[in-house]
């Protein structure tokens, strides 16, 4: 009895079926998609979620939150566990983790059986993504083949989003609110059969996890966007929204202090002495702000303004997704001869132009007028954007901090993302209070009276009333958004360089000790 020499020779931690890098670039980016759609699937549920399960309308801000701090908020501890105890394992773990918290969140009964499975989804992703990003560095080789890898990668990172808002809105409608989490698990245990198949294990390397800098930078930043969720309901003043922004200061300066003193921190603080990487993450973190907002307000405005369906609404995102696919397919092209700058500053600057037309934004705007066109201005920058925030970051990082420098990216993307919108929230929350003063006599004046019973019952203002208010708030949170993006410009403009080195790297003629 013979045994194959395809098995018998196969190095320890080897893919069964290697040499297919076009299959393990399709696993590693279907788990991107199942990861980053989960940040936005659930939105347009929301209202159904709400329902169901009897959350009341503050604490359904959670069940978006409670997965987007705890996957930001341990995603640089992810990246490090690929590092030391091999990515390809952690990789399954964070894929079998998340699907088994989507299927616990799909059969929730109670609010907090739904948050406690949205965290549990949040610990997976944080330990899957930053590894499958460090993946690509060590299946595909820098230049070319790299970039184009890194390009599709970035695509579907830009794109989830809007695709998971379109595919809320299907299975919503034509299934129920549970699918939007049940989905996920024949797609992980698809990815989870397929990964020992197609991707070969990493080298790992030695070290110790950094559990004290993880939990400090997770409940720091909770504790903020819980002070701006807090503000947004009960105003500055409030005693817990003090006690809030105090305790999310006294944590991220306790995390500060112990990665500059950690001998293996999760945050190398060298990651920002590269100026381009350290502009680059400035650039994702603010732009990652404005997107969340973006996305969760235009949400509202489609369906309680203009009255689409779950359904209707997914696709009303749906050209956001092709113009982010164009752009992120331009800048992957070019990016080689002209480097980063100029697209991290054209993209900045058509993502902020986007946002300010946005804030023109009343009930009596359409979809065509209102928001088709500055959502494709938008769409069209943060395409240009992504894969060069993607490649910039992990320029020249040594392999054994390629899990590091990933994780980073992805938490300034997220955690960005949290605040973002915690603070737009806020923004929202004020602008609608005061409009909401105006409408209520006018209300009052016209309504009828089984109108004024659901007022009285609810507190909220019914059509044409409500609509004013709710397009109000949401003009207005676009201020600061198109501020954040006006942040992204000006580091595009004054911190970014084009390097020769820069540019030898990306079209793969780098010396050696160059990149």
């Amino acid at each position: 009895m013979t045994t194959s020499p395809l098995i018998h020779d196969r190095k320890p931690g080897a893919a069964r079926r290697g040499g297919r890098p076009g299959i393990a670039l399709a696993v590693i980016a279907a788990c991107q998609l199942m990861v980053v759609l989960d940040a936005t699937i659930v939105n347009i549920a929301l209202p159904h979620i709400q329902n169901a399960l009897q959350f009341s309308t503050t604490d359904l801000t959670w069940v978006v939150s409670a997965y987007t701090l705890t996957f930001g908020g341990l995603l640089l501890l992810g990246g490090r566990a690929g590092d030391i105890l091999g990515r390809r394992r952690v990789f399954m773990s964070g894929i079998l983790l998340f699907t088994l918290a989507s299927l616990l969140g799909g059969f929730a009964q109670e609010p907090w059986q739904l948050l406690a499975a949205r965290v549990l989804q949040g610990v997976g992703g944080a330990i899957a993504s930053p590894t499958s990003l460090a993946l690509i560095t060590t299946t595909f080789p820098e230049g070319p083949e790299r970039n184009r890898a890194f390009g599709v990668f970035a695509a579907v990172s830009a794109g989830g989003g809007a695709i998971g808002l379109l595919a809320g809105g299907m299975l919503t409608e034509w299934l129920d609110w549970r699918w939007v989490l049940f989905v996920n698990v024949p797609i992980g245990l698809l990815i989870a059969v397929l990964t020992p198949m197609y991707i070969n294990e990493s080298e790992r390397h030695s070290g110790r996890f950094d559990i004290a800098g993880a939990v400090t930078s997770t409940a720091g930043m909770a504790s903020l966007v819980y002070g701006f969720i807090r503000a947004a309901e009960e105003g500055w003043r409030d005693g817990l929204t003090i006690a809030s922004f105090t305790a999310a200061v006294v944590l991220l300066v306790a995390f500060a202090l112990i990665e500059s003193r950690a001998r293996e921190p999760i945050t190398p603080l060298r990651m920002f002495t590269d100026r381009n990487r350290a502009g680059t993450y400035v650039i994702m973190l603010s732009l990652a702000a404005a997107m969340f907002g973006m996305f969760f307000y235009i949400v509202l405005f489609v369906q309680n303004v203009l009255g689409y369906t779950p359904i209707e609404a997914g696709l009303a995102f749906l050209p956001v997704t092709v113009v982010i696919a164009l752009g992120a397919g331009l800048s992957q092209r070019f990016l080689p001869a002209f480097g980063p700058k100029p697209f991290m500053l054209a993209g900045s600057a058509l993502a902020a132009t986007g946002l300010a037309w946005q804030t023109l934004i009343s009930s009596d705007s359409s979809y065509v007028t209102g928001i088709l066109g500055p959502m494709l201005v938008f769409g069209f920058g943060m395409g240009l954007n992504f894969v060069t925030l993607t490649l910039t970051a992990v320029s020249g990082v040594a392999p054994h901090e390629a899990g590091a420098a990933s994780g980073l990216l992805n938490a300034t993307q997220q955690v960005g993302g949290s605040v973002g919108l915690a603070l737009l929230t806020t923004v929202f929350g004020t602008a609608s209070r005061d409009e909401a003063e105006k409408q209520v006599p006018a209300f009052l004046a016209e309504g009828t009276a089984e109108q004024k019973a659901e007022f009285a019952r609810t507190q909220q203002l019914p059509a044409p009333w409500g609509h004013e208010v709710l397009a109000q708030g949401i003009s207005t949170a676009f201020v600061p958004a198109a501020a954040m993006a006006v942040l992204a410009v000006a580091t595009a403009w004054f911190v970014i360089r084009v390097r020769k080195s820069d540019l030898e790297a990306l079209s793969g003629t780098a010396g050696p000790g160059m990149g």
